[in-house]
């Protein structure tokens, strides 16, 4: 029997673990970075040991400092979670040779599953349909392909290839983030499929030959090759499904699988499906899996790894629909770009459980109010999942939940998921993995421009109500009451790079006597109440309630259709000096890690300038204009922070010219958007 279990990751999944670590009564273990010294897996367990440092290869990929925690706690078994050393064999077997049990597959299962390549040989042995696979970019034979990492998955190190024009650096780019992400940047090529879905098959297997498909999931909802949207079960005909799960279970047998697994295929249009890869490990989407079959799969991990039975021998029917989301730290301004910054507030209303199976709403969160988010890991700030008797039923709670979701001081991707599950595609199951592509109009704000005039005027309204509360004198009286007129009241705020102006002005009584704004906004608008945390306006009839918080001269006003983010302008700011014309800033702190161009160059629009990676993720900065580089302040290696200069194009002189008729401006840094992420913490 387990009596001590230290949990090698961080985040959600380390929460997750330790939670049903306190349920069997096993002591918990936490290791952690101190970038991750505060954070909430490290005050939930029973014991935790630091690792000096802060990035990846510093602390958590680390098997010595790791192995040595296990030892320092007396720790006699180790949970990998997902994602850094979980699916390294070397690992695996470190941890036996050690002396401790090991939660998950032998290390040979890990070994042949965990190389991509190998694990397809063996799956064309054992009957598993594959799709066509390169090792060298000579033998690829026709386009699209697919650059993959042969040891990891999530998304990392994985580009798609059109034309053999472009195979070279995207090799040299897949193989740079596999090496950053996995500590191996061995790459391989695999024929791309479009509008494919991608479906995978959640197996368990004993020491005793065992193994059962626990269902299936459909994870074709991908930005990036990083899935966002996840459900169970998958909408499949009856024949395509038991197929799967025939395939899933031979590919198991094939290696004498142990523990908890997913294999994943790719579901082409016409039918056919092929064996993509095994990840022999939990997967970040196993909560839709408990909701809709009710199992702990920590638990039945932990019962495998100490030599017990399954408790169950055949496949449980679904009991009705799970949906899980992804809510990611990102900028949809900046291309959905990770953010960083502090987690002012996170409230998820109507949550009946956390990391535990749960029939209702569940989230599993890494984070919580008042934690600093920091370049050093992914973005993934939680997991929110519902559970309902229908498919429809399940994603209508998930969107109203998380449409009303208060997230202050991060950007994320929250809008793009309501919107998603708010579809009419993704209610009629029509989905694959070009689903983002097919429908841009899933990445507009749930708060459309013109709503936003109003949400300023809210916060305006409550800032002069939080004012008027805190006054040392005449408190009680309203904000309006003059012995003669006044002039309005004048606010300015700042929202997604636009300016808006509210003037208004209450009379005696405090009510909405005019308001305008800049820009416009022709609507009939009356205050019914006004205090520093909520505003009720009746606009057009319509009476609306929004809740308002403030920190510092950020503002949050969120209601029940969304959010707006809104940042109050000083009424005499400082002044400030212009940029150097052509300069590009650093989005957010990272390492740059290749320099692409030098002082002197010439560049056009959209050429490679360098190379930052931030939150695990190489984000590629683009010539905003053509012109000659005047300024390269950073060297390979160098670390940047938020807003520093990182490029100067000077731009050519027909360029400023059209700059001049046609809005377009050289300041500021371009991006070629082409990040991935995925279960790489």
């Amino acid at each position: 029997m387990i009596d001590t279990l230290l949990v090698a990751n961080r985040g959600e999944i380390a929460r997750r673990v330790l939670a049903t670590c306190r349920v069997l009564g096993i002591t918990g273990v936490a290791v952690h970075s101190d970038a991750d010294a505060d954070a909430p897996f490290v005050a939930e367990a029973d014991l935790a040991v630091r690792l000096p440092g802060n990035t990846p290869a510093e602390t958590y990929l680390r098997i010595d400092l790791v192995l040595d925690a296990a030892r320092r706690c007396g720790a006699d078994a180790v949970h990998p979670g997902y994602g850094f050393l979980a699916e390294q064999a070397g690992f695996a077997a470190a941890v036996v040779d050690a002396g401790l049990t090991w939660v998950g597959p032998p290390a040979e299962v890990i070994a042949a599953m965990g190389d991509k390549v190998t694990a397809k040989t063996l799956m064309a042995e054992a009957g598993v349909p594959i799709l066509p696979t390169w090792t060298r970019p000579d033998q690829v034979t026709d386009f699209p392909v697919l650059v993959k990492a042969a040891a990891g998955g999530g998304g990392r190190g994985m580009r798609i290839v059109r034309d053999r024009a472009g195979l070279a650096d995207a090799i040299d780019s897949a193989r740079r983030e596999a090496a950053g992400a996995f500590g191996d940047d061995t790459v391989f090529l695999e024929r791309y499929v479009e509008s494919g879905r991608h479906v995978e098959v959640q197996v368990v297997g004993d020491r005793h030959g065992t193994v059962v498909v626990l269902g299936d999931r459909d994870c074709s909802i991908q930005r990036r090759h990083q899935k966002i949207v996840e459900e169970a079960p998958a909408a499949l005909p009856d024949g395509t499904r038991a197929g799967l799960h025939r395939a899933a279970t031979a590919a198991a047998l094939a290696v004498g699988y142990v523990g908890a697994g997913t294999v994943e295929f790719l579901l082409a249009p016409d039918g056919e499906f092929f064996f993509l890869e095994t990840n022999t490990r939990l997967q970040v989407e196993h909560p839709v899996t408990e909701a809709v079959t009710g199992l702990d799969l920590v638990r039945l991990q932990l019962l495998v790894a100490e030599g017990g039975r399954l408790p169950v021998t055949t496949t449980p029917p679904p009991q009705g629909h799970a949906v899980e989301v992804r809510l990611c730290a990102e900028d949809p301004g900046q291309g959905f770009r990770p953010a960083v910054g502090t987690l002012h507030r996170f409230s998820v209303p109507g949550v009946v459980g956390e990391f535990a199976p749960t029939r209702g709403l569940r989230l599993d969160s890494g984070v919580v109010a008042g934690d600093t988010v920091g370049v050093h890991y992914d973005s993934m700030l939680a997991k929110l999942v519902a559970w309902a008797p229908t498919r429809a039923e399940a994603v209508r709670t998930l969107a109203g939940v998380l449409a009303r979701a208060e997230v202050h001081g991060v950007t994320t991707n929250r809008d793009l998921l309501v919107r998603v599950l708010r579809s009419p595609a993704f209610g009629a199951s029509d989905v694959d993995t070009g689903f983002l592509d097919r429908h841009p109009e899933v990445t507009t704000p749930l708060v459309p421009p013109d709503e936003v005039p109003v949400a300023a005027l809210a916060a305006a309204l409550a800032g002069a109500a939080a004012r008027r509360a805190n006054a040392p004198v005449l408190a009680g009286l309203p904000s309006g009451w003059r012995n003669v007129p006044a002039f309005p009241q004048a606010t300015g705020f700042s929202h997604a790079g636009r300016q808006v102006e509210v003037r208004y002005r209450l009379d005696r009584v405090g009510a909405l006597a005019e308001w305008s704004t800049d820009p416009p906004d022709d609507r009939q608008v009356t205050l019914v109440d006004a205090t520093a945390d909520r505003v009720v306006l009746d606009v057009d009839g319509v009476r609306r309630t929004v809740r308002v918080h403030r920190v510092g001269s950020s503002v949050f006003v969120d209601g029940p259709d969304g959010a707006v983010d809104l940042v109050e302008l000083p009424r005499l700011p400082e002044p400030t000096r212009p940029p150097v014309t052509g300069s590009l800033f650093a989005p957010l702190p990272g390492t740059v890690t290749r320099v692409h161009a030098r002082i002197g160059q010439r560049v056009d629009v959209g050429d490679p300038l360098l190379t930052v990676e931030a939150m695990k993720l190489e984000h590629q900065v683009l010539a905003p204009t053509a012109g000659v580089v005047t300024g390269l302040p950073v060297e390979t290696g160098g670390l940047v922070e938020t807003g520093a200069v990182l490029a100067v194009v000077t731009p050519d002189e027909a360029t400023t010219a059209r700059a001049g008729t046609d809005g377009t401006g050289t300041d500021g840094a371009g991006t070629d958007g082409s990040v991935s992420g995925g279960e790489g913490r």
